[in-house]
């Protein structure tokens, strides 16, 4: 619900600060007549200032989810490749540690299935990090013997791998752009909207297809991006990439 709570919020913003420029234009039309050129040279620099921070957020609100589809997909891969390799092992330790992959699996399925829960998701985390400490000590303690050592150069590497695509992805939920980046884009549309609103002639007839194309696409941008940027809090989810987790889980028999 974040998305939409703040096109709505940007829409209403927008729709004022045009009205008040619309007022501003009203009241001032004589020395804004005079004042044609400079204005003209305000209203570009602005407004390109504004197309380079919708393009710079939206390439990093993009990239950033490509990255997040990416290691999903590198998680399930490196699971999959260590359950594999548990083959290995000798077949009397064998079914302990499947039983700590399978719990360690259910933990991280279960954290990203219950965000945007923050403190759910952290609960589930913290239940995977447990998890996984356990099934690590045990698969160490086999390859420590003679018995073990097949799977030593092996199985351990890769559950290495495992548990720091895990500790990647977790950390890439928590990236996103500065705070700053935020306030000077918002900050950058309301003002581009007073302008646009203070540009439009002064008449009683309203140009609302202008207007309303304006307001429109610009706050729709926005909120593409900002769906971007929380896939699990919009319309826009990585859903369908969590769906290999719960597949590969299914095949653990």
């Amino acid at each position: 619900m974040l998305a939409p709570l703040v096109w709505l919020a940007l829409l209403g913003g927008m729709l004022l600060s045009m009205k008040v420029g619309m007022r501003l234009r009203a009241r001032h039309s004589r020395a804004a007549q005079g004042e044609s050129t400079s204005f003209a040279t305000v209203h570009g620099a602005v407004f390109a200032l504004l197309g380079l921070m919708i393009a710079f957020t939206f390439s990093g609100a993009a990239s950033r989810f490509d990255h997040r589809r990416e290691l999903i997909t590198k998680e399930v891969n490196a699971i999959g490749t260590a359950w594999l390799r548990i083959d290995m092992l000798p077949p009397s330790t064998q079914p302990a540690i499947r039983d700590g992959f399978r719990r360690y699996l259910d933990a991280r399925i279960g954290a990203y299935a219950k965000l945007p829960d923050e403190a759910a998701a952290f609960r589930e985390l913290q239940r995977a990090q447990e998890e996984q400490a356990s099934v690590w000590a045990k698969a160490v303690a086999v390859c420590r013997n003679d018995s073990g050592a097949p799977a030593r150069m092996l199985l351990l590497p890769s559950m290495n791998e495992m548990f720091d695509l895990a500790e990647e992805r977790t950390m890439a939920i928590r990236v996103h752009p500065p705070g700053v980046i935020w306030i000077m884009l918002v900050v950058l549309v309301l003002i581009g909207s007073l302008l646009a609103g203070y540009a439009m002639p002064t008449s009683k007839h309203r140009d609302w297809l202008h207007i309303l194309a304006f307001v429109g696409t610009t706050a729709l941008a926005i909120y593409v991006i900002i769906d971007l940027e929380y896939p699990r809090r919009g319309l826009i989810q990585v859903k369908d990439f969590d769906r290999a987790m719960v597949e590969l889980r299914s095949s653990m028999r």
